[in-house]
C-alpha cells in the first residue's frame, strides 16, 4: 500500500474535527513536515481561525517518531489532548495503520501526593506529621476542600489537578501535593506503586505524543536531569510565552517567611549548634529585609553580602547534619526530613548564585503587598535573581539534537522574525555558521480579512500619559467609545491600578453597562458573564491580554488605555535594556518595545475570533500615531483598517452596535 500523502491526512484530519481547509493550514503543515524530514527549525506565525494545531500535529503524527508539544496555557494543553489529539488519531489511523498513542505530562507539583493525603503533611512547629483533615474545621471552604479531594482520590484516574471541578485554592491544593524536591522517591515511598506522578511519568514514556507545558520544558533544559522521555521532534505552541516561562524557571527568590521556615523544619531534626547556626543567619537576613528598597543591585551591597553568605554556610552545615543523624521518635521520619531537606537546599541554592554574583544575573530587591490566595507570598520584601537573557540556554538546549517547530499567532513584530529569533538565541534568519542554528520564519497569514473586519483606531488628540494620575480626558473618550458600541467591551489596562479606577469611574457614569472587573471572580467566571450578555463589558489587565477567546458580537470594541512598555523601573526588563545598549544596540528597541508589541499584537487580536466578528481595536495613547516606534509597534498588529478620526469611529461602532441589535445580539 503506498503511504498516504500529507494533504491526504490532513484533510482527513480537519474533516474529523469538523473544521475547513485553510491555505495557511497546508502551508504550515508542508513546511512543518519538510522542518522535521531536515532536522531544521522553523518559527510560524498563523493567524487566529488558520487551524494551527492540526498544522502541526498532522506532520507530526505522519513522521512516526516522538515528539513533545509543550504549550504555555492550560487552555489549549487540555484542547490537545481532550478535543485535537482523540480525533486526530481516529481520523489517521485507517491511512497511517497504526494508531498514535499520546499522553499529557506535568511537574509533580500538579498531581495529588497519595503519601501527603494519607500520612499527613510535615508540620512546621512539631515534630512529624500532622492530619491536615483533622486540622481543618470541617465547616470552614479549606476542611471542605480537603474532604472533596480525599473524596476525590478514590476516583480519579490521573490525581491530576485540573480534573478536579470545581478547583481548589493553591492552599488547599498545597496541603496534598509535593514537590519534586519534596518526594521521597517511589521506591521509598509506601504508595509508590500507586502514585499518580510516577504513572504520568511511565505513560510519557510509552506514548508518541507528549503535551506537556513550557515550565515543565525549561525545568527539564536547566536542571540536567531529564524530565521529558528522549525525543526526536518538539513543537512549542503560544511561543512567544517561551522566554517569559524560562526566565520564571531560572528565577530564584529568598523571604524571610520562606527562611524561617525552612528553620522550623529542620531544627528537630539536626543537633543544636547546626540549627542555632541557621537561626542567627535567619534573624539576620530578616533584620536586612526589614529596610530593603526596591530596585536593581548592580553590586551586592555589604550587609547583604554578608547576610547571604551566612545563610549560605548555615544551610550547608544543617543539610550535613540532615543527612548524618537520624531520630526514630519523628513519626515519618523520611517525609519530615525530605521536606525539611528541600527547604533548606533552596535557600542554600539561592545564596551561593547571589553571593557568587555572576555577571549574567541581575539581582533585586522586591516589595510585596499581602495577595490573596497565595499560602506563601506574604507581605514584605524579598531578594530575587534571574538571569540577564536566557538566549544562551535556550540556543544551547532547544536546539540541539531535534528539529524544533515553534508557533504562534505572534512572532513577526515590526515586519519580521529577527526579535523574537535573538530572545531565543538564532542569529538573524539566513545566517550562515557552525555554531549556528540553522532556521526559517514563515508567516502563514490569517483566514481572516482584518482591513475589512476591524478598524484600529489611535486617539491621536489625547494628552500623552503620564506615569501616574487620572486621565480625565481618557475617561471622556472611553465614556464615548463604550456608549457608541452599546457596551460590548473588553478594557486592557496597562496596570491593575488603573483597570481599577476606570471601572469604578464608569461604573458611575455609565450605570446601564454592567462592568466585570479582573479579580473580583475567577478568570473563567467573568469570560463566562462577558460573553453571555452583550451590555456587559470586561476590564483588566496582564492575562486579559492574551486570554480572552468571544467571538461573536460579545466583544466588538477592545481599548487598550496605553501602550503596555515595562515599567521603567522594572529592575529585570531595565537591566536587559541596559546590556544592549552597552553591546552597541537599540535597547528601548530590542526590549521595551519588542515587549509592548507582543502584548499589543496579542491584545488587538481579542477583536476579531471568527469569520463574522466586526469591531474596533481602540488605543487611547497618542503615542502609537506621534511617535517612531508607532509604526513598528502597528506592523505588528493584524493589519485592521487604521484611521485617528474620532468621529468616524465612533459612527462605525453605532452602526456595529445597531446590526447585531436587529440580528438580536
Amino acid at each position: 500500500m503506498t503511504k498516504p500523502s500529507l494533504p491526504e491526512l490532513l484533510h482527513a484530519a480537519v474533516t474529523a474535527v469538523g473544521g475547513t481547509e485553510r491555505p495557511g493550514q497546508v502551508t504550515m503543515a508542508e513546511t512543518v513536515a519538510a522542518a522535521i524530514d531536515d532536522g531544521s527549525h522553523l518559527l510560524v506565525q498563523a493567524g487566529t481561525g488558520t487551524g494551527k494545531s492540526l498544522g502541526y500535529l498532522v506532520p507530526a503524527l505522519a513522521h512516526g517518531e516522538r515528539v513533545v508539544v509543550a504549550t504555555a496555557t492550560l487552555a489549549l494543553q487540555r484542547q490537545l489532548v481532550e478535543r485535537d489529539l482523540p480525533r486526530t488519531v481516529d481520523a489517521l489511523h485507517p491511512l497511517l495503520r497504526r494508531r498514535p498513542t499520546f499522553a499529557m505530562l506535568k511537574g509533580r507539583s500538579n498531581y495529588l501526593c497519595l503519601h501527603r493525603l494519607h500520612e499527613g503533611m510535615p508540620q512546621d512547629e512539631e515534630e512529624g506529621l500532622f492530619d491536615q483533615f483533622e486540622a481543618a474545621a470541617p465547616t470552614s471552604k479549606l476542611g471542605q476542600d480537603l474532604l472533596r479531594m480525599r473524596d476525590w482520590a478514590d476516583e480519579t484516574e490521573t490525581g491530576d489537578r485540573d480534573d478536579l471541578t470545581p478547583g481548589v485554592s493553591d492552599r488547599a491544593w498545597s496541603q496534598v501535593s509535593v514537590s519534586s524536591r519534596e518526594c521521597l522517591g517511589a521506591s521509598k515511598c509506601a504508595y509508590g506503586q500507586e502514585c499518580f506522578a510516577e504513572m504520568s511519568r511511565e505513560r510519557a514514556k510509552l506514548s508518541d505524543v507528549i503535551v506537556t507545558n513550557h515550565a515543565l520544558l525549561a525545568i527539564d533544559a536547566i536542571e540536567g536531569a531529564p524530565v521529558l522521555p528522549q525525543h526526536e521532534v518538539l513543537i512549542v505552541d503560544e511561543a512567544h510565552e517561551l522566554v517569559s516561562r524560562v526566565t520564571g524557571v531560572a528565577t530564584g527568590e529568598l523571604t524571610p517567611g520562606q527562611v524561617n521556615r525552612a528553620v522550623r523544619r529542620a531544627a528537630k531534626l539536626v543537633n543544636e549548634k547546626a540549627a542555632d547556626q541557621l537561626q542567627t543567619a535567619a534573624e539576620g537576613f530578616e533584620r536586612l529585609m526589614e529596610l530593603a528598597l526596591p530596585g536593581r543591585l548592580e553590586e551586592i551591597p555589604e550587609d547583604l553580602g554578608y547576610a547571604l553568605m551566612a545563610l549560605r554556610d548555615a544551610a550547608r552545615t544543617v543539610i550535613t547534619a540532615l543527612g548524618s543523624t537520624r531520630d526514630k521518635s519523628v513519626q515519618d521520619e523520611d517525609a519530615v526530613r525530605k521536606q525539611a531537606l528541600a527547604s533548606v537546599e533552596t535557600i542554600h541554592d539561592v545564596s551561593e548564585r547571589i553571593t557568587n554574583g555572576s555577571e549574567w544575573d541581575v539581582v533585586w530587591y522586591e516589595r510585596h503587598e499581602p495577595r490573596g490566595g497565595s499560602a506563601y507570598r506574604q507581605s514584605g520584601a524579598s531578594v530575587r535573581v534571574a538571569p540577564m537573557s536566557v538566549s544562551g540556554l535556550l540556543r544551547e538546549k532547544l536546539f540541539s539534537d531535534r528539529s524544533v517547530t515553534l508557533t504562534s499567532a505572534t512572532l513577526k513584530l515590526g515586519g519580521d522574525f529577527n526579535g523574537v529569533g535573538a530572545s531565543l538565541g538564532l542569529a538573524p534568519e539566513g545566517t550562515q555558521g557552525d555554531d549556528q542554528p540553522v532556521w526559517q520564519g514563515l508567516d502563514v497569514g490569517s483566514p481572516f480579512d482584518y482591513p475589512k473586519q476591524g478598524i484600529l483606531y489611535v486617539a491621536k488628540h489625547l494628552a500623552r500619559p503620564a506615569r501616574e494620575g487620572t486621565r480625565s480626558d481618557m475617561m471622556d473618550e472611553l465614556t464615548e467609545l463604550m456608549q457608541a458600541a452599546g457596551g460590548r467591551t473588553l478594557g486592557l489596562f496597562s496596570s491593575m491600578r488603573a483597570a481599577q479606577a476606570a471601572a469604578e469611574e464608569l461604573r458611575t457614569r455609565i450605570p446601564e453597562f454592567p462592568i466585570l472587573l479582573q479579580g473580583e471572580d475567577t478568570l473563567g467566571e467573568l469570560i463566562k458573564g462577558f460573553a453571555a450578555d452583550p451590555a456587559t463589558c470586561l476590564f483588566g489587565t496582564l492575562s486579559l491580554w492574551q486570554g480572552v477567546d468571544v467571538p461573536g458580537t460579545g466583544c466588538q470594541l477592545v481599548v487598550m488605555d496605553k501602550i503596555p512598555f515595562p515599567r521603567p523601573d522594572d529592575p529585570l526588563m531595565s537591566a536587559r535594556q541596559k546590556a544592549v545598549e552597552d553591546a552597541g544596540g537599540n535597547g528601548f528597541m530590542a526590549v521595551a518595545a519588542t515587549h509592548a508589541a507582543l502584548l499589543m499584537a496579542q491584545g488587538a487580536g481579542r477583536l476579531v475570533r471568527a469569520t463574522g466578528d466586526r469591531g474596533v481595536v481602540a488605543v487611547l495613547d497618542p503615542r502609537l500615531a506621534t511617535a517612531r516606534y508607532g509604526s513598528y509597534l502597528r506592523a505588528s498588529m493584524p493589519d485592521f483598517w487604521y484611521t485617528t478620526d474620532r468621529n468616524q469611529v465612533r459612527r462605525s461602532l453605532a452602526a456595529i452596535d445597531a446590526t447585531a441589535k436587529a440580528d438580536g445580539k
